[in-house]
């Protein structure tokens, strides 16, 4: 189904065709002035130095052509040479109508179905979940979900950090409290435990201890970069000692996705790629394309058009050891190999925009990725704090993502019940719970994605909780409201079913027709800009022109039954559309707030 202003582009370009002009040149925009029309074509403008004529002239011959047009009503031709409009009621009505019994609200399928790859969460095994995680997660969700809606095969991948020294620092310092452990007898020959010997909570407080030993003494540090060696190296001990790291850590990072509704296709680390990174080492050096530079082994970047320097794509360190280069190389080959994507998408934090730009450069010129695949590094700004700093817990430290997310809830407790008291009605604690999940879920993730991702934005509670304003809260509420309505329709003995969208009878309605009508592009640009916020400003306008009806008419009173049934109509295929767009952002809303 094609967009509605890509339809009247085209009754434009045939009324510029006949009026003896360029049909390109009948380009339709969104006005830039709603209060005078609804939409605006400047091409009279471009055409006059074509045609050496006045602007104003041509729009005049053209918007002669339009007289009997079945899109446009008014067609009016305003100096110095614009044309402004206004729709049809009876064009928006056909077109929402077609809405309403299309796949898809209309959105068009795509000619060829690409595989994407989306590399987001990132997380380090062992280590709790911070808030330093939460725009990649909620990000790349939002990213995989409108690529999958826009039809794609989309794939995402967590990509842990599970293989470095943090690994060798964990062993060691279980090594120095529990020696007796099995898993360091190296004649042991018998099956390992297959119970973890330590808990999350444990493991939680191993790492940062070993970490500050290891800073503070050289022999330590020593221990641990020996205990990633042979764990590396695959000894049975420390493998068998790392599954249990991995089992615990994974088990435990899952529950956290879950609270945040998001959800990998694959779980695969840096350890998935270790046995091939020889033969890709191998490869580079055959190919020319790497060499040694002061010990260590690099691959040049650089290219003739760069304004700035490039350094090298080191692959090698000059112990030997493998950098974060090197597994996100053999990832790439490794995805290549098994998935064949067409598109791979990296969700970082965007001060690592320089050392992917190296990486990818490198994976072109060495051949692991096909001529026509695309890589996309999508990075993020941070999420600051009321003082403008990164976000920090009273006591100054890192708030873990549970305790935000506690946070969050336990204050959308408050304002749910708040509100029940204010209307008037009882709303038992175990539904404030439930709903309250539901609402901070979507205070959190809109908060978030209705900024542009490469922007800092402060992370102010009050206001993202809030029920008015451009919040989650606020569309979640507009969609609570919309149910009632159509609820209390059906209570009152509509069929939903047999209700039918009729012409816009006011101003309020057309108004919202017309955001309905904007969905298909709202979602194409989405996906064509890899950018959920163009989401997030699309339902903000469409709840604010629901409200605007909905405070102007009186939907569930009037008297006249297919006017009546019109609205209905009109409200469920609002509905439906917002609720699709929440969901592509990765929340849902609950039945009442």
């Amino acid at each position: 189904m094609q967009k509605i202003l890509d339809l009247i582009s085209e009754e434009m370009m045939r009324a510029f065709e006949a009026a003896g002009y360029d049909a390109q040149l009948g380009r339709v925009t969104l006005s830039n002035r709603p209060d005078l029309c609804e939409y605006q074509c400047n091409g009279a403008m471009a055409g006059a130095k074509k045609y050496h004529k006045a602007p104003l002239a041509i729009a005049q011959e053209v918007s002669e052509k339009l007289a009997g047009s079945e899109v446009l009503s008014e067609v009016s031709a305003v100096a110095p040479g614009f044309l402004n409009m206004k729709l049809k009621e009876s064009f928006v009505r056909d077109y929402l109508r077609r809405m309403q019994t299309s796949k898809k609200l209309g959105l068009e399928t795509p000619e060829k179905t690409k595989k994407i790859i989306i590399d987001y969460g990132g997380p380090n095994v062992a280590k709790p979940l911070h808030v330093g995680h939460l725009r990649s997660a909620i990000i790349g969700e939002s990213i995989k979900r409108i690529c999958r809606y826009a039809g794609h095969d989309a794939i995402g991948d967590i990509h842990m950090g599970d293989w470095g020294l943090q690994m060798g620092l964990i062993i060691t310092e279980l090594q120095k409290r529990q020696p007796d452990l099995v898993y360091f007898d190296s004649s042991y020959e018998g099956d390992y435990p297959l119970e973890a010997p330590f808990t999350i909570s444990e493991l939680e407080e191993i790492y940062p201890t070993a970490s500050a030993k290891s800073k503070e003494d050289e022999a330590y540090k020593a221990d641990a970069m020996e205990a990633t060696y042979r764990l590396q190296s695959g000894v049975r001990g420390y493998r068998a000692l790392w599954k249990h790291i991995m089992d615990v850590s994974v088990a435990d990072l899952k529950k956290n996705y879950d609270n945040l509704d998001v959800e990998f296709d694959l779980w695969k680390g840096e350890s998935d790629v270790h046995d091939i990174i020889p033969g890709m080492v191998e490869d580079m050096k055959k190919g020319g394309y790497a060499y040694e530079s002061d010990g260590a082994l690099v691959v040049d970047v650089k290219e003739e058009t760069d304004t700035k320097e490039v350094p090298p794509c080191m692959i090698l360190k000059s112990d030997g050891a493998s950098l974060y280069n090197t597994t996100d190389l053999a990832t790439i080959m490794d995805r290549m190999a098994h998935y064949h994507p067409d598109k791979m998408i990296y969700l970082t934090d965007k001060r690592q925009s320089l050392y992917f730009e190296q990486v990818f450069r490198c994976a072109r010129k060495t051949g692991l990725v096909d001529a026509d695949t695309e890589l996309v590094h999508i990075g993020f700004g941070t999420m600051n704090g009321k003082d403008g700093k990164p976000f920090k817990t009273r006591e100054g430290g890192v708030m873990r993502l549970e305790n935000l997310i506690r946070e969050i809830n336990e204050e959308m407790i408050r304002k749910i019940q708040e509100n029940a008291g204010q209307k008037g009605y009882e709303i038992d604690m175990e539904e404030a719970v439930d709903t309250a999940k539901i609402v901070g879920l979507a205070a959190i993730k809109y908060g978030d994605l209705s900024n542009q991702a490469s922007k800092d934005y402060i992370f102010d509670m009050d206001r993202f909780t809030s029920f008015e304003g451009d919040t989650g809260p606020y569309i979640l509420y507009t969609i609570v409201r919309i149910k009632s309505i159509l609820n209390k329709y059906a209570e009152q003995g509509g069929i939903l079913a047999d209700a039918l969208i009729r012409e816009a009878v006011n101003g309020s309605e057309k108004s919202l027709m017309l955001e309905v009508a904007k969905f298909n592009a709202t979602i194409e640009a989405a996906y064509e800009e890899i950018a959920p916020h163009r989401i997030c400003a699309y339902i903000y306008d469409l709840a604010n022109a629901f409200n605007h009806f909905y405070h102007e008419t009186k939907i569930l009173t009037e008297e006249d039954g297919q006017k009546k049934s019109g609205w209905i109509a009109l409200l469920a295929l609002a509905k439906e559309v917002l609720e699709t767009c929440i969901d592509l952002l990765g929340f849902s809303a609950p039945d009442r707030m």
